[in-house]
């Protein structure tokens, strides 16, 4: 199996130094470098294009989600390989947390998280599924029911190219609704589990798993895990 290439991106160099050793322990994980700030970060990340980036918010020069902007928007004009983004950070309120979604990275971590949690991150984030960690998905679950959208939700909404309010998430799973076990499965995503994870509390195979996410997705019409989750919230699907 090949390994996942890494790159780290964090200002506080014992924090660095010490999560790159950490994750050097690892057979599947490959650290390609490290950076202090988010010029060199972005250097190292457009040399090395590893497959995922992990991304300190609080930056020196800029923050980590000015970082993943102006990658996402390199990318975009690009055809080389896209590196995947996963946000580390200390923020748990709730306007830092919508901003880096509404920055378009592909994960999100706490810093307090354990390395065998953050393992499990990036190999969901590398596999193309969003991580969401529990404290940061109960912000923007919460966030995601408040009656009047703020501006940083309406970002992350445009963003993904959909203003169906919560009316048309109800009809739409009128139209295709979720089975029980979809249904199950969905809960987890929401909970921040990673596919591992909820083979492992359902009793079912990593495959199974990932059939019933891809229906999941398909039935909610969302692109990725982190859209389903907040799909679920809207339409009340997921108290």
């Amino acid at each position: 199996m090949s390994k996942i290439s890494v790159v780290v991106i964090e200002d506080h160099e014992l924090s660095r130094i010490g999560l790159c050793a950490a994750l050097r322990q690892y057979k599947n994980i490959d650290i390609l470098g490290d950076a202090p700030n988010a010029t060199k970060g972005l250097e190292i990340i457009t040399s090395s294009k590893p497959d995922v980036a992990i991304v300190d918010i609080g930056l020196p020069d800029k923050d980590g989600i000015e970082l993943t902007q102006e990658l996402k928007q390199s990318q975009e004009t690009s055809e080389d390989v896209r590196t995947k983004i996963l946000i580390l950070t200390m923020h748990k309120d709730e306007d830092a947390v919508m901003a880096a979604f509404a920055a378009g990275a592909d994960s999100y971590s706490v810093k307090d998280a354990s390395v065998e949690s953050l393992v499990q991150a990036i190999e969901t984030t590398n596999e193309g599924n969003s991580w969401i960690d529990p404290t940061i998905a109960r912000v923007v679950l919460k966030q995601s029911r408040q009656p009047k959208p703020s501006s940083t939700e309406q970002s992350v909404e445009i963003k993904s190219g959909n203003t169906e309010d919560r009316a048309d998430y109800e009809k739409l799973l009128e139209t295709y609704p979720l089975t029980d076990r979809e249904m199950e499965v969905l809960e987890l995503i929401v909970a921040g589990c990673s596919n591992a994870e909820i083979a492992e509390k359902l009793y079912i195979t990593v495959g199974t798993v990932k059939t019933h996410v891809r229906n999941i997705l398909g039935k909610l019409c969302a692109d990725d895990r982190t859209q389903a989750a907040v799909r679920a919230l809207r339409s009340g699907l997921i108290d």
